[in-house]
């Protein structure tokens, strides 16, 4: 069978499974749509927030980075992963005890105030909007290569499945379909990873095979990955920084900060039973995600191994254009890979000096996507891989539409301004608010502002200077009041999207930056996407400073804060 047909088949049946799941599990309530009746295993939720969390970014891109940045792509492995650690220890077990719906609710609960609950709700929609372009992104990259399709068919396409699964079934909906989406994308990773690793180095596990002699030699795949990159003029693989050693570090702890505030991932941990089930489903969560975390540096480095290997097979032998592989000219089609003969001798050739470099453009998402064609693996692995990075980009597209969809009806109407409304309006208000969430994303997912990775770093960067220290604050500080809390939230995320769109543009929109992309104009030299540990800094400090100079926070929500940091004696999710 070729590849097409069969391409076709294994996404359609993923499709239609992710469907059926969304109408059997129908919402009928808004505690199934918001917090899917708060019954879920732990085990089970791990699984499904796993799946939430392994975005396209993860999927698609992470990898990417990791081959084109080295070392400094290391980042993203140690940020994301450290983060779900501070969130499973200090957050989540808290905020299930807690026991409502939404991150903005304990805000504006625990800080006594309607605005401050508004401002939480501000600061949500705009972190899970950029979170979402990337997710558009992997969605677009997958589909036009796979299915042939243009990167904007292919986009709209994946808004309607999610449009089906997610407006129908809600978090009950979403729930199951992700758990099925984690098997999915897990096997469609570690599968490929297993073959290539089996092909260069001989050992199956491709964690150990990173560490490993190339087959037949005595040469390690990454002494040889060193020599080959050096050559051609790039920087040593295994210890190129990220810029600088404070940057890596500022991205890191940006990265992690900003995991623990993700409101997307925070609201799973309100669909289980108990507050020891909220730490349990967190650690269950991290061991499924370490399988592709783990995995995800291999799969980088033998990328970059067998690209540089397919363009110059042997020192100074350059691959000629016409004998290109069949998986090179079906990247160009997508427009994600392109070649420009410069010297006019018909040969490809690569190198880190932009005049005399050939291969003018690798799009780093495509790497993953790419792997298995390169390796000449069977075409049911790459028919595999492409159900696999659809099942990403779409489990993390719903969660955080359904952030999205929470925050307006439940947050801002229900709580707010008409809270008169019953349950079935509130649910049908939920259902619009997203289907307005998926039409908004698709939209500005037709003009992402870079690679997926990159797009979702800057999304973790304003969780962390807005969500996660007012989450922090308002659980493990008692002085913090509502003029801290607002005034905190405000000047974090201010600071960071003003450092933001001055180097990226307003809105991301090319054209509008108004100091440029510029290193010699980043803070410390800082990149925009590691800004957000700053930003939270700011939000600290500026919360403490205003709580200091108003007045104390008032008793019965001293006892409130109190309540919730004692682990015994939590009910059950409350009803509303």
């Amino acid at each position: 069978m070729d590849l097409q047909t069969l391409t076709y088949i294994v996404v359609g049946f993923t499709f239609a499974l992710y469907i059926g799941i969304a109408i059997w599990s129908r919402a009928g309530s808004t505690k199934e749509f918001y917090v899917a009746g708060g019954g879920i295993h732990p085990v089970a939720n791990g699984m499904a927030t796993a799946a939430d969390w392994m975005s396209a970014a993860s999927f698609i891109s992470m990898a990417g980075m990791i081959a084109f940045m080295g070392y400094g792509g290391s980042v993203f492995l140690m940020g994301w992963t450290g983060g779900f650690v501070i969130l499973a220890m200090l957050l989540a077990p808290y905020l299930r005890k807690y026991g409502k719906f939404t991150v903005p609710e304990f805000i504006g609960d625990r800080f006594y105030s309607k605005a401050a609950r508004a401002v939480a709700v501000v600061c949500l929609i705009i972190c899970s909007v950029t979170y979402v372009i990337g997710q558009m992104k992997g969605i677009g990259v997958a589909f036009s290569r796979f299915l042939e399709v243009s990167y904007e068919t292919g986009l709209l396409v994946g808004m309607v499945i999610v449009f089906f699964y997610a407006v129908l079934g809600g978090m009950k909906g979403i729930t199951y379909t992700q758990i099925a989406q984690y098997c999915v994308l897990i096997l469609a990773y570690t599968i490929p990873a297993i073959f290539i690793s089996l092909q260069l180095t001989g050992n199956p596990l491709p964690q150990l095979g990173l560490g490993s002699t190339l087959s037949g030699t005595d040469t390690f795949l990454l002494d040889r990955l060193d020599q080959t990159v050096t050559e051609l003029g790039f920087k040593e693989y295994t210890t190129d920084v990220r810029l600088s050693t404070l940057n890596m570090f500022a991205y890191t702890l940006s990265l992690m900060v900003g995991t623990a505030g993700l409101p997307h991932v925070i609201i799973r941990f309100f669909t289980v039973p108990k507050v020891r089930d909220a730490r349990s489903s967190a650690g269950w969560a991290l061991v499924f995600i370490a399988v592709l975390y783990t995995t995800a540096p291999a799969v980088g480095a033998m990328a970059r191994y067998n690209i540089m290997n397919t363009v110059e097979p042997e020192p100074g032998q350059y691959l000629a254009y016409e004998e290109r592989p069949q998986w090179f000219k079906n990247w160009e089609k997508t427009g994600l890979l392109g070649y420009t003969d410069k010297n006019g001798d018909g040969l490809i050739q690569y190198s880190a000096n932009k005049e005399t470099n050939e291969l003018t453009k690798v799009d780093n998402d495509i790497l993953v996507l790419a792997n298995p064609e390169i390796a000449k693996l069977p075409n049911w692995v790459i028919a595999l891989v492409a159900a696999g990075g659809l099942a990403a980009a779409l489990s993390t597209a719903a969660g955080l539409l359904l952030a999205i969809s929470s925050a307006i009806s439940h947050d801002l109407l229900k709580g707010m301004l008409t809270p008169d409304i019953d349950e079935k309006q509130e649910l049908m208000a939920s259902r619009v608010a997203m289907a307005a969430a998926i039409a908004g994303a698709g939209y500005l997912g037709f003009n992402p502002p870079g690679f997926a990775a990159g797009t979702v770093a800057l999304a973790f960067g304003l969780a962390a200077s807005s969500i996660f220290p007012a989450l922090m604050m308002g659980i493990f500080s008692k002085r913090v009041n509502k003029e801290g809390a607002i005034a905190g939230m405000v000047a974090g995320i201010g600071v960071t999207l003003l450092y933001v769109f001055q180097h990226k543009g307003i809105m991301f929109i090319q054209g509008t930056e108004f100091l440029g992309s510029m290193s010699p104009n980043w803070f410390m030299g800082i990149e925009p996407n590691a800004f957000g540990c700053i930003g939270a800094i700011v939000n600290f400090v500026v919360a403490f400073a205003v709580s200091s100079v108003t007045k104390e926070v008032p008793d019965e929500v001293q006892e409130l804060v109190e309540n919730i940091r004692v682990p015994a004696g939590a009910g059950m999710a409350q009803h509303h």
